[in-house]
């Protein structure tokens, strides 16, 4: 059974499951576990979430560990059977641009913007990643986790180029941060699927470019077979992909860690 805590009734009126755990290893493989074994008992933006992550992950299998109550972790659930295959790229752009607006939405007075593919940055320092998952059993089910830099201090924080809402001087809204999050989320996957995966027609693409601080960088990009690109992030193609300009040529990377030169 869900477990429905008073901290979040804003984010559980837009969630048809939230679960709340003490302490979890993480909530990403709980919910692929979860919902692999009761499809019927996770609908379509379920989520599963924690303040205390044990053996979170990131991007490219790193891991991602917070000291306890410092940190939002939160797993959510998408079903997305309408949503073209080649399109599902922006999944997890979607999802970076509904955390970077409901992050703003509490830090007015700084900068939050979008590195691509998927790290919301504030003043050019990360304050979220985002990791998209399939569920093995289930093609149309996605599992988007997402972690957050809450209540880290300077010396939590765990790299240099990181930040928190404390570090800041904010105290975040939890509850109303994921009840952005997740309305911002749902919406922009629904007029994706209802323009049957056209990025451009449904807003999805305009919207994640406008957010995006990766485009009009000179970028490196660590590609995936150990080789680096650096060039010009020129733009977002159709799939979501980023189109780097170098020597002339143009390369669309699909998955990469990117370093912004400049």
């Amino acid at each position: 059974m869900a477990i429905r805590e008073e901290g979040y009734r804003r984010a559980a009126a837009v969630s048809p499951r939230l679960q709340v755990r003490e302490r979890t290893g993480s909530t990403n493989a709980d919910l692929v576990a979860a919902a692999a074994a009761d499809p019927a008992g996770w609908p379509h933006l379920s989520v599963l979430l924690t303040t205390d992550q044990t053996a979170g992950r990131g991007r490219l299998d790193r891991t991602w560990t917070t000291a306890p109550g410092t940190a939002l972790a939160v797993s959510t659930l998408v079903r997305v059977p309408h949503l073209p295959f080649a399109s599902r790229g922006w999944i997890p752009l979607i999802a970076g641009a509904a955390m970077t607006r409901a992050v703003a939405a509490q830090l007015p007075d700084h900068t939050v913007r979008l590195k691509w593919p998927n790290d919301v940055l504030v003043d050019g320092r990360k304050i979220c990643g985002i990791l998209a998952e399939v569920i093995p059993a289930d093609i149309d089910a996605v599992v988007v986790g997402t972690g957050v830099n809450t209540r880290m201090s300077v010396a939590d924080l765990p790299v240099t180029t990181a930040t928190s809402f404390a570090t800041l001087g904010a105290e975040a809204d939890d509850d109303a941060l994921l009840a952005d999050y997740l309305g911002a989320l749902d919406e922009q996957l629904g007029a994706l699927a209802a323009a049957r995966g056209d990025a451009a027609a449904s807003g999805v693409h305009g919207e994640v470019e406008a957010l995006c601080d990766t485009l009009g960088r000179t970028v490196s990009v660590s590609l995936p077979d150990g080789s680096t690109l650096v060039g010009h992030a020129a733009r977002l193609d159709r799939e979501g992909r980023l189109v780097v300009v170098s020597a002339g040529a143009e390369t669309a990377v699909s998955a990469g860690d990117v370093v912004h030169v400049r």
